[in-house]
């Protein structure tokens, strides 16, 4: 417990400056969560899902966390302008757990539609939260999201009312902003109503050199027929530990469409769940991540076929040279009567370097009889025969090995939904293997690394 212990000393010494600059919903079951983190601390090596990542090592270090919540001197436009080709995007930011208004004034997305800080919602509206917030990720379920409940101050919301479809993709710029090694605690809260539709890309990506720790706690609640693309793309640097869990709860008729892609990290610990509480709810899950030197990425997802009549799909590739280091564990459960359950799921893994190392692990957990379920999962090297072919055509060898590697993770690019997204993250894959992104590459933030 020596690593849970600063936490629990920081929470003991700060817990009326965490509640006062915090809200009524999230300080809800802040002392719950303690109490559970208390008791349960961070998840061990000796647990199964964890078995690949050292938790209390990456939280051992002295990390500072602002819980007076003291604004960062963020000049937006010289910040960031990044933006995608042919995209309409409505920008928004989170600068550690502050919601900072977009780079210019947005039109309204909707009249319907609500995406800014959980806070600010709380205040205005007492209680509409209560059947939303802290509701998937229960205390005691994962010692992660226990401190991340214990700590949290502010958050995203992203609320898209009934029947209502924002044209504009939603961009949500998460940047590591600070002057010291710093811990955040941010929280995502997603509420797609009945008939919803919504697209969301996230991005990942740190101002200074610092070390930063953050754990994200994403809950997204999908109503009958609604429909959400939510993408993520981590371009941090090798400081960077991020503890993300997502949350994911489908109702009759919705389709959840999640892309998650790292570029470029330090160590990335990702965890999803999803329930499909609803007939012909459909879920997608598909990853491209890349590895080189020592980073660390450890995908751990369950897809949980509460019903009968439901379809998932789950594409993971991992391409890793270096010392790096990849992990997946994925597990399909079928309950007792979910019947006609259709569900695929693949992970394929590439080490182009004999340092790299890959663990994989698809499962599947069958009660019902008439489902069709399949899983399956490879590790290897680049084709010597493609290469030998390539070489044969003038194709230098530094050359062919991009293009191999390229060619591998299409199949997880083309999931995107977002054509011009799509597009887009084919070239900065390109320019990742180029070894020639520290970034989106177009941006000052980037430029000056």
């Amino acid at each position: 417990m020596r690593a849970e212990r600063q936490y629990l000393e920081f929470f003991e010494a700060n817990e009326r400056l965490i509640f006062e600059h915090s809200c009524d919903i999230m300080n809800a079951l802040r002392r719950e969560a303690y109490d559970v983190f208390k008791k349960r601390g961070f998840p061990t090596r000796k647990v199964e899902e964890y078995r690949y990542t050292n938790v209390e090592a990456a939280f051992t270090h002295n990390f500072g966390i602002n819980a007076r919540r003291i604004p960062f001197a963020l000049d937006r436009k010289r910040a960031f302008r990044c933006s995608v080709p042919n995209m309409g995007t409505a920008v928004y930011f989170m600068v550690g757990d502050r919601f900072v208004p977009a780079i210019k004034k947005e039109e309204k997305v909707s009249v319907e539609a609500f995406i800014g800080s959980i806070c600010d919602f709380d205040r205005q509206h007492p209680g509409m939260l209560a059947d939303y917030y802290a509701k998937l990720c229960c205390c005691g379920d994962n010692g992660i999201a226990d401190l991340n409940t214990m700590l949290a101050q502010d958050g995203l919301l992203i609320w898209i009312g009934k029947g209502c479809k924002p044209a504009s993709v939603l961009q949500i710029v998460n940047l590591g902003c600070g002057s010291v090694d710093l811990m955040t605690n941010r929280r995502v809260l997603i509420v797609m109503d009945d008939g919803a539709e919504a697209q969301v890309l996230s991005c990942d990506h740190n101002m200074e050199k610092h070390k930063f720790l953050t754990t994200q706690v994403a809950e997204i609640y999908m109503g009958k027929d609604s429909r959400l693309n939510f993408c993520c793309i981590e371009e941090t640097d090798e400081n960077n530990v991020l503890f993300d869990n997502v949350y994911v709860r489908q109702k009759s008729g919705s389709v959840f469409n999640g892309g998650f892609f790292t570029l470029r990290n330090g160590l990335t610990r990702r965890t999803g769940y999803v329930r499909l509480d609803g007939k012909e709810a459909q879920t997608n899950w598909f990853g491209g991540i890349i590895g080189d030197d020592k980073e660390h990425i450890d995908t751990n997802l369950l897809v949980d076929h509460a019903v009968g009549g439901c379809k998932s799909n789950i594409l993971f590739k991992y391409v890793l040279d270096g010392e790096s280091v990849g992990a997946f564990a994925g597990k399909v459960l079928v309950r007792k009567d979910s019947q006609k359950t259709d569900s695929q799921e693949t992970n394929a893994n590439l080490c182009v370097s004999p340092k790299a190392r890959m663990y994989t692990q698809p499962m599947l957990e069958i009660y019902a009889d008439d489902v069709k379920c399949n899983h399956g999962s490879t590790i290897g090297r680049l084709d010597e025969r493609a290469l030998f072919y390539m070489a044969q055509r003038g194709i230098p060898p530094k050359e062919a090995n991009m293009l191999l590697q390229e060619a591998f993770l299409s199949d997880a690019i083309r999931q995107i939904q977002i054509e011009p997204l799509r597009e887009r993250l084919k070239f900065m894959v390109e320019e990742r293997f180029r070894r020639r992104l520290k970034g989106c590459g177009e941006c000052e933030l980037c430029v000056t690394k």
